[in-house]
């Protein structure tokens, strides 16, 4: 068995989450949008020794003029060579700043959010509760209007 098909067996089970409503937010036209990017490549900024650990629901707020973030997801699956290529990869953060010199959106957030992609059932309720709202909060206080989520 490969550590691919183990961690399927293990998780393709898990019952996945029903919400009795969805809540919309309308966003202005792109063109007028200030961006966000949700990345759950488990970065760091560059100098940050707190390693992600299983179970930790927690994020990171990555400066959006800070190209110096690190990799630090724990996952023995995960493919590091396409960021170790370009960073744009699993950050597309360069790219949102092309687009928005170009007026193809109104804005690139001040901040974006990481968090470690590799949950584990037992702390969806925490990101669902707690870190999730907190990370939309910092975002919301940033005045974004639409996130680019990168899932790793």
């Amino acid at each position: 068995m490969t550590a691919d098909s183990g961690i399927r067996a293990n998780v393709g089970e898990i019952p996945t989450p029903e919400f009795e409503s969805t809540p919309v937010a309308a966003a202005p036209p792109l063109a007028e949008a200030r961006v966000a990017i949700v990345t759950t490549a488990g970065l760091r900024v560059a100098g940050d020794v707190n390693y992600w650990q299983p179970t930790d629901a927690s994020f990171t707020v990555l400066p959006g003029s800070d190209r110096d973030v690190q990799l630090s997801h724990f996952s023995p699956n995960f493919d590091r060579v396409g960021f170790a290529a370009d960073i744009n990869v699993v950050y597309p953060v360069d790219r949102l700043d092309e687009m928005a010199a170009a007026g193809e959106i109104g804005s690139v957030a001040n901040q974006h959010i990481s968090f470690m992609g590799a949950q584990f059932d037992a702390t969806f309720s925490t990101m669902l509760l707690d870190s999730g709202p907190a990370a939309a909060r910092v975002l919301k206080d940033d005045g974004v209007d639409v996130v680019l989520l990168t899932p790793i």
